[in-house]
C-alpha cells in the first residue's frame, strides 16, 4: 500500500539494519522475552536482540507469525535463539506461564512490552468492549508480565534486568479519537516508574516513545482515521500523522528495536524511570 509519495509498505529486516552491541550479559546464557513477537516493533525488537546474542522468547497469540519472526532471525544470522511461546496476554495464567518459560532457558534478565493494537472512535462512540481490550493488552498485560518476571530476574546473580515498555507519542499528549490508546500509554509510563521505584537500583523500568512507525498496525489505521474524520488517507499521512512532526520520514520497526537494544545494554544503565522520546520533535515543537 502507498500513498501519494509515502511509500507504506514496511520495510524488510536486514542485519546492517541492527544494532550490535559488545555487552557482557548479551549471551545465549541471557533470556529476553518480547510480547507482540509475531509482527512489526515486536518482530523487529526480538530479532535484535537475538542478533546480540541473547536467547528471547516472543509471546504472542498469532502463532504463524512467531514462526517468520524465527525465520527472519535466521535469515540475518543471528548468534542467538528465538523461542516462540504462543501466548494470550490478557490471560494472567499464559503470561505467567511464558515468563517461567523463559527462565528454563537461562537467566531471564529483560522483558520488552510491545504488544499493541488499535481502535478508532470518538469517546462517545467508542466500544466499551474494545477499550477493555485494548487496556487489557497495552496496560495491564505489561504489569502482568513485569509482576511475573521480577521474581525471576531478582534471582539472578546480581539481580541486574530491565523492562522496557512501549509507549508512544500518545503516551505524552492526546488526539482525537484514540482514547483507549491514549489512556493506556499514560498509564505505561506510571507503570514504568512504578517498576524503577520498586527496582532497587538494579532492576531498571523504562518506556520508549515515538512517533509513526511503518508497522502493520499503522497502516491499517490510516483508512480508519480518513472515515472517522472524512479526509483523504494522503492526508491522514501528511497532515495527521507527518503534519507536527520535524522529521518528515516515518520510523522503521528496526530503529525503534534498537532503541530496546540500548536500553536494555550496559549503556543504558542510567535509563531509570526514565522515557526514551525518540519523535523526530513531534511532541515538542510546533508551527
Amino acid at each position: 500500500m502507498s500513498s501519494g509519495s509515502f511509500d507504506l509498505s514496511q520495510p524488510e529486516l536486514t542485519a546492517d539494519d541492527l544494532l550490535v552491541l559488545d555487552d557482557e550479559r548479551f549471551d545465549p546464557e541471557t533470556v529476553a522475552v518480547v510480547t507482540g513477537a509475531a509482527s512489526g516493533i515486536g518482530q523487529a525488537t526480538a530479532v535484535a536482540l537475538a542478533a546480540n546474542g541473547l536467547t528471547v522468547v516472543g509471546g504472542d497469540v498469532d502463532e504463524s507469525g512467531l514462526d517468520e519472526t524465527v525465520a527472519v532471525a535466521a535469515d540475518v544470522d543471528a548468534a542467538g535463539e528465538v523461542v516462540p511461546v504462543p501466548t494470550d496476554l490478557t490471560e494472567a495464567e499464559q503470561v505467567e506461564a511464558m515468563m517461567e518459560t523463559a527462565a528454563e532457558h537461562g537467566d531471564l534478565q529483560y522483558v520488552a512490552n510491545i504488544a499493541g493494537m488499535q481502535h478508532i472512535a470518538s469517546i462517545p462512540e467508542f466500544p466499551v468492549e474494545k477499550y477493555d481490550l485494548l487496556l487489557d493488552v497495552m496496560l495491564r498485560a505489561p504489569f502482568l508480565a513485569a509482576k511475573y518476571a521480577m521474581p525471576f530476574i531478582r534471582e539472578t546473580d546480581d539481580g541486574v534486568g530491565a523492562i522496557g515498555n512501549m509507549s508512544s507519542v500518545h503516551g505524552h499528549y492526546a488526539t482525537q479519537d484514540k482514547p483507549a490508546y491514549i489512556t493506556a500509554k499514560h498509564g505505561l509510563h506510571g507503570l514504568t516508574r512504578a517498576i524503577a521505584a520498586e527496582g532497587g537500583g538494579t532492576l531498571r523500568g523504562f518506556s520508549v516513545s515515538v512517533g509513526y512507525v511503518l508497522t502493520p498496525l499503522m497502516v491499517n489505521q490510516i483508512e480508519d482515521t480518513a472515515a472517522e474524520r472524512g479526509i483523504s488517507e494522503q492526508e491522514v499521512v501528511e497532515d495527521v500523522m507527518l503534519g507536527q512532526a520535524r522529521t518528515k520520514e516515518m520510523m522503521t520497526p528496526a530503529e525503534v528495536a534498537n532503541l530496546f537494544v540500548f536500553g536494555f545494554s550496559g549503556h543504558g544503565k542510567h535509563l531509570n524511570g526514565g522515557d526514551l522520546l525518540w519523535d523526530g520533535g513531534y511532541t515538542t515543537t510546533y508551527e
